[in-house]
């Protein structure tokens, strides 16, 4: 879940892995313009109304502006087939599901895919979050700590294997196997693994999204779900509450098409904070 770029820093990065892993911009800047994407990360391109994924020789350009972001493959790739028997159709049914709060039957298609394509199982990070919010954090720990196994940069994997297991054993002993990850450049981030890791209070966290706070933007959103998820670790639901009501209230949720908004919300209405997506 690394992947990144502030704002004015870069227009373009490129990454190549295996062509069974996933391409994401999960966490994209709004106030980008153009990225492009040469080869596969190990992530999904998200779109508002859903999401494309390329093979292995794709070119995939994404556009942000506003509300929009487009993605298109190479012509040796086309669209990912729709078919039932392809196991990266059935990991973005399984995500188009979850984003309609339909967790158990998402669950059951990344289960499927994995089936399919065992190798796909450590990049499988959509199947650790669906595992999470159905309560069956002892498999969802797994899950994220397989993903670290393969990226060991992955804050935060880390960050939600602690989250399962903090599930099973309370916060305090699930810190002592913390999982280690190198550094994250993106401050947000950075802080909430300290105060994961360390237990302190999230208000680092919030903190380091001081500039993106006014405007609401990716950071102020990050920031606030993740300082949310920090009180639930600790067992304060009405902190929780607070947080991530805010965190999907943003103008960066209401916009981006981002995964993770999806998340806060549909960690709402699982929580009863809201009554639908």
């Amino acid at each position: 879940m690394k992947e990144y770029l502030k704002g004015s820093e870069m227009s373009s990065f490129s990454v190549r892995l295996p062509a069974y892993k996933l391409i994401n911009i999960r966490k994209l800047n709004a106030s980008l313009c153009t990225v492009r994407i040469d080869s596969l990360s190990r992530r999904t391109i998200l779109t508002g109304s859903g999401f494309a994924v390329a093979t292995s020789v794709a070119v995939a350009a994404v556009t942000v502006a506003g509300l929009a972001v487009a993605a298109a493959s190479s012509a040796t790739s086309g669209v990912i087939s729709t078919s039932p028997g392809n196991p990266k159709a059935l990991v973005s049914l399984g995500m188009t599901k979850f984003r309609k709060n339909e967790v158990e039957s998402s669950l059951e298609d990344f289960n499927a895919a994995m089936k399919m394509s065992p190798e796909m199982r450590p990049y499988l990070w959509q199947r650790g979050l669906s595992l999470y919010y159905l309560s069956s954090y002892e498999e969802g720990a797994k899950q994220f700590r397989d993903d670290v196994a393969v990226n060991p940069s992955d804050t935060e994997e880390a960050i939600w294997a602690f989250l399962c297991e903090a599930q099973l054993i309370g916060a305090e002993e699930a810190r002592t196997q913390f999982l280690k990850v190198g550094r994250d450049s993106r401050p947000v981030m950075r802080a909430a693994y300290e105060c994961f890791q360390s237990g302190t209070s999230p208000d680092a966290i919030l903190a380091a999204a001081a500039a993106s706070m006014q405007t609401g933007g990716h950071d102020a959103f990050y920031s606030q779900l993740y300082v949310g998820l920090w009180y639930e670790a600790h067992n304060q639901p009405e902190e929780a509450r607070k947080a991530i009501l805010s965190a999907i209230a943003t103008p960066y949720a209401r916009l981006s098409g981002d995964y993770m908004v999806s998340l806060g919300k549909v960690h709402a209405v699982r929580r009863g904070w809201i009554p639908s997506i």
